[in-house]
């Protein structure tokens, strides 16, 4: 944690279809952060190292995303979004949120965005193993990690509301 930072950074990351871009646009305007899709940012500036066959994306260049993202980040004040969490640096967040989502549900979002074959089968493999989320906790401080369910849109308004009760924390603190 960095207490230079007037305001925190927060990362959103889960499984692709729980639910961060919802929840991330809409802290955002609330909290008047600003909001960094990452995957947004990678398309924008081609931080592409290939392409996977198997599961049909491209392969992100980290090196090339982080160099673009380190002076953004130490200003704070930013919400990240995206489905991975381990290669970004620890310094850079504050309160990492992992979203989790029933699996019946996220095989119903996942085939409605168009996912099949290995990219869909290995994602309902990742959040039944809960692989982000034990990247997360391997990543970075046990106490700056929160689980938080992403099943409905009271989940998301509720998850919101609790981020915002820590945000006003973390001011009365740093």
């Amino acid at each position: 944690m960095d207490n230079t930072r007037s305001k925190p950074n927060i990362l959103v990351t889960g499984t692709p279809g729980t639910g961060k871009s919802t929840l991330c646009q809409e802290l955002a305007e609330r909290t008047k952060l600003e909001y960094i899709n990452v995957g947004d940012l990678a398309k924008e500036n081609n931080y592409f190292d290939g392409y996977d066959e198997d599961r049909g994306c491209p392969v992100l260049h980290e090196d090339q995303l982080l160099d673009d993202m380190e002076d953004r980040m130490q200003e704070g004040g930013k919400i990240v979004d995206y489905h991975g969490c381990d290669f970004f640096p620890e310094r850079w967040f504050d309160l990492v949120i992992v979203l989790r989502c029933d699996n019946t549900q996220l095989y119903d979002r996942l085939t409605a965005r168009g996912y099949s074959g290995k990219k869909l089968s290995d994602n309902i493999e990742c959040e039944i193993m809960q692989t982000l989320l034990e990247e997360a906790r391997d990543s970075y401080p046990h106490e700056i990690v929160v689980e938080l369910n992403s099943n409905t849109p009271d989940d998301i308004e509720s998850n919101i509301e609790r981020i915002q009760v820590w945000m006003d924390n973390w001011t009365k603190n740093n």
